[in-house]
């Protein structure tokens, strides 16, 4: 079986990214989701290391996490995935369609 293909990307005016696929479902993805859901490794580390750990309340954020987080593009990565450039400078974590499906809410 094969996994259904984005047909239409939006970002909608209260920040959220809609992806249509072929089988005409449709997910609704809030952008701090996505970033937080980062597949790379670095990200992955992060939250393995970050698990059951105290928040630093002295942690220094740079301008660009202080700002509210967007999305600045999206490109395909063959027909399996999705890279996101977020508005924090990250932009290196790849999306497969499948995880896509599993992330965001769908809209009815």
């Amino acid at each position: 079986m094969t996994t259904p293909h984005p047909t239409a990307l939006k970002l909608n005016d209260d920040n959220r990214l809609l992806i249509t696929f072929s089988d005409n479902v449709t997910k609704s993805y809030r952008i701090r989701e996505l970033r937080d859901a980062c597949p790379c490794a670095t990200c992955r580390e992060k939250r393995t290391a970050a698990a059951g750990a105290p928040s630093n309340p002295f942690a220094v954020f740079t301008p660009e996490e202080l700002r509210p987080l967007t999305i600045r593009g999206m490109e395909p990565v063959g027909s399996y995935a999705y890279k996101i450039d977020f508005s924090d400078g990250h932009d290196t974590g790849i999306y497969t369609l499948e995880r896509l499906r599993e992330l965001g809410r769908e809209l009815t």
